[in-house]
């Protein structure tokens, strides 16, 4: 069993990444310095170590006194939206940062690391669903940010061996299944909780363009269970781990949902109407994403568990009922 650092694991999709590394019985030390994640939702069973992944010093002696193994790297701002407007910010956090980590690495010897990368490296897909062989051609500051720190990988493995696996994957969502753990984001940024807000007496949903070329207008997009994501994850941790060469594999269901048939969902799911206003397009959003899993499937064998959006929905819906004021209420796991 492997002992893994994971930056950004208390986290939305950290925090259910170590949850599946501790239930293959690894060890696990969450790195994060909850600016935007949450304590509550690090299990005492993992070691928390508040700090910044630019704070080389304080990386690399976590690294060393834990006798880290492996790397799994989430610590990153992730809206798409603000990268538009702050995109200073994001080089400074998702580029700067993620290059102290990995001179850390280098200096404590680590040389294993899965990197959390995203679709939006791809921009305005030529074609769908979308491959890893599709050129990358970010539209927005958020993807140019992580197709920044990939292309920077191979430099990396040639200059002091770091070898790594890259997922880029599409519209994280849903909760764990028993309800402990789920999306608590401040502001929300992801449609499936904000509608969920919406259908519970929340702000109604703002829907971003009506006038997409697709069958209902809105936004086509690829929600892929946050349980399934963790679980490409290990796959990728347990290939490197058996000497598999370094790569790039996307994480999606290859099913795209509308934004108003998330509404629809949610509406079905919860029992009362997603209360819903029209809004502009936001810059930087493409009209339709959607994956190939092809080579994840092939190569690391992974499956997705928990493929409907019904089921997405039903999980992120019992997460809000049992932390309707998410970790601020809720009890920790």
């Amino acid at each position: 069993m492997a002992r893994v650092l994971v930056t950004g694991g208390a986290g939305y999709i950290g925090s259910h990444a170590v949850r599946a590394l501790l239930d293959a019985a690894h060890t696990v030390v969450v790195l994060d310095d909850l600016s935007a994640g949450h304590a509550a939702s690090v299990p005492e069973a993992a070691t928390l170590v508040r700090a910044r992944i630019h704070d080389r010093e304080t990386v690399t002696a976590a690294l060393r006194e834990h006798g880290i193994d492996a790397v799994m790297h989430f610590a990153a701002w992730l809206s798409v939206a603000e990268s538009v407007r702050e995109p200073i910010g994001y080089y400074q956090n998702n580029v700067v940062g993620s290059l102290s980590l990995f001179a850390a690495m280098a200096d404590a010897g680590v040389r294993l690391l899965v990197f959390s990368s995203t679709c939006a490296v791809y921009g305005e897909p030529t074609s769908v669903p979308i491959t890893e062989a599709l050129d990358t051609r970010p539209i927005n500051a958020y993807g140019e940010t992580k197709l920044a720190v990939e292309r920077a990988l191979p430099h990396l493995e040639r200059g002091f061996g770091l070898r790594s696996i890259a997922l880029r994957y599409f519209n994280a969502s849903g909760a764990h299944p028993d309800g402990t753990i789920g999306e608590d984001h401040h502001p929300e940024i992801h449609v499936i909780p904000r509608a969920i807000d919406a259908a519970t007496g929340g702000t109604p949903l703002q829907v971003f363009g009506e006038d997409y070329q697709t069958p209902d207008g809105t936004c086509l997009r690829d929600y892929i269970h946050v349980c399934d994501l963790a679980e490409a994850h290990l796959r990728a941790l347990d290939a490197l781990a058996a000497g598999q060469p370094s790569g790039t594999f996307n994480v999606g269901t290859g099913q795209p949902h509308s934004v108003k048939q998330v509404i629809d969902t949610v509406t079905e799911v919860v029992g009362s109407a997603v209360r819903w206003t029209p809004a502009p397009r936001r810059p930087g959003d493409p009209a339709v994403l959607y994956a190939s899993s092809d080579r994840l499937q092939r190569e690391l064998g992974w499956r997705p568990k928990f493929g409907s959006l019904a089921t997405i929905v039903q999980h992120a819906w019992r997460w809000h009922q049992t932390h309707p004021q998410g970790y601020r209420t809720a009890p920790t796991t």
